[in-house]
C-alpha cells in the first residue's frame, strides 16, 4: 500500500473568477505566503481538490481552479476546448492577484497549462507537467476509438447518480488505482466531487466537457505546435503506472522518448511506485512538491543574477 498522505489544515481562501458565461470557482492557500505563486490545473474528471495535499507541502499561494464543466465551476457552459480552459485560469490569476507563477498541471490539467504558456507567456515561470502535457500516442492506423474506448468507465461514472456520500465513496474504494491507496487526502476529494443536480446525486464533472477534452489530447488543433514552440522551464513528471494501476502507463518509453528528442529542453522525472493519480495524491506528492519547490529556487537565482547580487 502506498504511505498515507495526511496533513495539517491550511487556512484556505475562496476565489471566484469572473469568465466567459458565469464565475469560475477556485481556492487559495497560504495567500500571505511570500515566494512565486503556484496555480495549479486538474485533470479531465478531477477537481481542485486533488491539490490539497500539494497546497499543504508548499509554503508559497497556490490558486487551484474548477475547470468548466467540473466541481463547483460545473454549470459554466461550452466551449470547453483547452484555449477557453487556458482563458479561464488566466482570468483566475488576475483575481488572485498573481501576475506570473510557476504553473502546475495534472493530466488534461497539463495540456492546459501548455495552451497557459502559450497564449500568456509573460504570466508563466515555468510549467511543472505531472503525468500529461505530451500528445497521446495515435490509434494505430485504421482504427477509430471513441471516448469510451479511452475512458470508458469513467464516462459510465459520470452518468451514474448514488444514494449517499459512502456510496460514492464505496465504488472509489474499489477502483484499482485508488482503493489501495486510500487515505484522507483522497477521500476529501472524492467527497467533494458528489454534487447535487437535480435532487440526484451525481460526480460532478460533466460528459459533454469531458469528451470535448479528451478528443484534443493527441496533439490536434495546432497543440502540438504549440508545445513546440514553448520558451519555458519544463518538468514532466512521469508514473510508470496508468489510470487503473496498470503498466505501461500514459506514457511508455519509446513513446516518451519520440518526445523528449523533439523537446531536448525537457527535464523528464519518473516517479516510482506511483500511479497517474497516486502520483500527486499519494507517495508521489513529495516529488512533485519539490520538483515545484526546485523550479522556484532556479526562477529565485535567476532574478538576483539579474540584479546582481
Amino acid at each position: 500500500m502506498d504511505d498515507p498522505v495526511s496533513e495539517a489544515p491550511v487556512r484556505e481562501t475562496p476565489v471566484r473568477a469572473a469568465v466567459d458565461g458565469g464565475e469560475l470557482v477556485a481556492t487559495l492557500w497560504h495567500a500571505d505566503a511570500a515566494g512565486t505563486p503556484v496555480v495549479a490545473i486538474h485533470g479531465i474528471t478531477a477537481n481542485h481538490r486533488s491539490f490539497s495535499p500539494l497546497a499543504a507541502r508548499l509554503d508559497a499561494p497556490v490558486l487551484a481552479v474548477d475547470l468548466r464543466g467540473r466541481g463547483g465551476s460545473r454549470s459554466l457552459p461550452g466551449p470547453f476546448g483547452l484555449e477557453q480552459h487556458a482563458e479561464d485560469v488566466a482570468a483566475a490569476m488576475a483575481a488572485a492577484g498573481f501576475e506570473r507563477a510557476i504553473v502546475v498541471g495534472h493530466s488534461m490539467g497539463a495540456y492546459v497549462a501548455v495552451r497557459l504558456a502559450a497564449a500568456h507567456p509573460e504570466q508563466v515561470e515555468a510549467l511543472v507537467l505531472v503525468d500529461g502535457g505530451l500528445p497521446l500516442r495515435p490509434a494505430p492506423e485504421g482504427v477509430v476509438l471513441n471516448p469510451e474506448d479511452v475512458l470508458g468507465p469513467a464516462i459510465e461514472r459520470l452518468r451514474m447518480t448514488f444514494p449517499s456520500a459512502e456510496a460514492y465513496r464505496d465504488f472509489w474504494r474499489q477502483h484499482p488505482a485508488f482503493g489501495p491507496y486510500w487515505s484522507p487526502a483522497i477521500q476529501e476529494y472524492v467527497d467533494y466531487d458528489l454534487i447535487d443536480v437535480d435532487g440526484a446525486l451525481r460526480p460532478s464533472a460533466t460528459p459533454d466537457a469531458v469528451i470535448a477534452n479528451l478528443l484534443e489530447l493527441d496533439g490536434r488543433g495546432g497543440y502540438t505546435a504549440a508545445l513546440l514552440g514553448l520558451d519555458v522551464p519544463m518538468r514532466l513528471l512521469r508514473s510508470r503506472r496508468g489510470l487503473f494501476d496498470e503498466s505501461p502507463g500514459l506514457y511508455d518509453d519509446e513513446w516518451l522518448a519520440t518526445w523528449t528528442s523533439r523537446l531536448p529542453g525537457l527535464d523528464v522525472r519518473d516517479i516510482e511506485h506511483t500511479n497517474h493519480y497516486t502520483i500527486l495524491m499519494g507517495r508521489g506528492v513529495d516529488a512533485v512538491a519539490d520538483a515545484v519547490s526546485l523550479v522556484a529556487t532556479a526562477d529565485q537565482r535567476s532574478v538576483e543574477t539579474r540584479e546582481g547580487r
